[in-house]
């Protein structure tokens, strides 16, 4: 009787422990979905808080080296797409790194276009009013910072987005340069606020302007430069301090001088009416733009100042804020540069460690052309 009943006996624990492994299986697999999804919402709402975080600390201002969306330019000069914007604040500085500080050219090797444009000084304080703009310069240290920070609120009641984020230790092989642009312009009566519209491909654009038979005080605000077709036109508007707001569409060419130099051109060309007329309507966009950005393409690089003494650039930043509306608009720019004492030796040292594919030739010093060539890559072929 007994022998009879072991197999059964060994037949249910094998059926429980199939069952208790399957319920294991089954609880572990849904609580590993269960747990994948809790942790996958978990890291999304963190997310979606470092990012709401990021925007509200930023207050619209735009990282240059990180966005695609808003280039800066250094000159006038420079190579230009779309959505590039320059300002002047930086040319200031470094006339004063060339002028003041190294008494000469900077020159980097190899040299940049950039510092090129900018070695030229195409922009420097006489283009724009002594109460427009603020500089300052000198060792680094905290007395010079208070100074800008005290100035800066005198002049254009005014703080620094910038200085901050330099260091000032008092360091006497250091040097800081600094700029602070700002203008802001009103018209004599404000234009009309247009219904929303496109632009491009975008939509519910906001745009300022007028309407037919809108206000002939209004109208009077506008010069025409010329005028080719909807699509090939350029205006002023005129502005109570003086300002001059100049706006052409039409003009493909790369570099913020060449449309300015074409702007002229067709001006010259232009034998149409300049004023706008009761039947013309006018549409210009909304701007508002804040926007950083640290020009590394500066840093790091030896250069010489007149006494051969070598420095490099540690740090260069620009902001540029930059509204617009139908009652005017204001530019706001600041411009810093920290630069050190260096030598050529700076430069890490050197490793010539032939460790890999590489090629040989062989050619007589008064001969132009080799007479054996090899290009090594197994050296097990090529060594005993």
């Amino acid at each position: 009787m007994k022998k009879k009943e072991i197999p059964k006996i060994i037949l249910e624990i094998l059926i429980f422990l199939i069952l208790g492994i399957f319920l294991v299986c089954s609880l572990n697999y849904g609580l590993g979905l269960y747990g994948s999804n809790k942790l996958e919402k978990v890291n999304t709402e963190q997310s979606n808080r470092e990012n709401k975080q990021k925007e509200e600390n930023s207050n619209g201002k735009v990282d240059n080296n990180k966005s695609n969306n808003t280039n800066v330019v250094l000159t006038m000069d420079d190579k230009i797409s779309n959505n590039t914007i320059w300002c002047g604040s930086f040319q200031l500085i470094w006339n004063d790194l060339k002028n003041d500080f190294a008494k000469q050219d900077i020159i980097f090797e190899p040299q940049l276009d950039v510092v090129n444009n900018l070695n030229k000084e195409k922009f420097n304080t006489s283009k724009i009013s002594e109460n427009s703009y603020y500089k300052a310069q000198g060792i680094p240290t905290q007395e010079l910072k208070s100074k800008i920070e005290k100035e800066i609120k005198e002049k254009f009641d005014e703080t620094s987005d910038i200085v901050n984020q330099f260091t000032f230790d008092g360091n006497p092989n250091k040097y800081f340069l600094y700029a602070m642009l700002k203008k802001e312009f009103k018209f004599s009566k404000e234009f009309e606020q247009l219904e929303n519209g496109r632009f491009g491909n975008y939509e519910n654009v906001k745009y300022f302007g007028t309407t037919k038979n809108g206000s002939e005080a209004v109208r009077g605000q506008v010069r025409v430069l010329y005028y080719n077709s909807k699509e090939d036109f350029a205006i002023k508007l005129m502005t109570i301090q003086g300002d001059e707001v100049i706006i052409s569409k039409g003009i493909d060419k790369d570099t913020f001088s060449n449309i300015y130099e074409e702007i002229e051109n067709r001006q010259d060309k232009y034998k149409g009416d300049s004023e706008l007329l009761e039947t013309d309507t006018l549409a210009i966009p909304n701007l508002n733009l804040n926007v950083e950005k640290e020009f590394n393409e500066l840093e790091n690089k030896p250069f010489k100042i007149s006494n051969e003494d070598s420095y490099v650039i540690d740090k260069a930043i620009q902001t540029i804020q930059f509204e617009l509306d139908k009652t005017g608009g204001k530019v706001k720019s600041e411009a810093g540069m920290a630069i050190s004492k260096t030598s050529l030796s700076r430069e890490e040292p050197r490793e010539f460690s032939v460790d890999n594919t590489f090629t040989i030739f062989l050619k007589e010093n008064d001969k132009d052309t080799p007479y054996f060539a090899a290009k090594i890559a197994d050296i097990t072929q090529f060594q005993k």
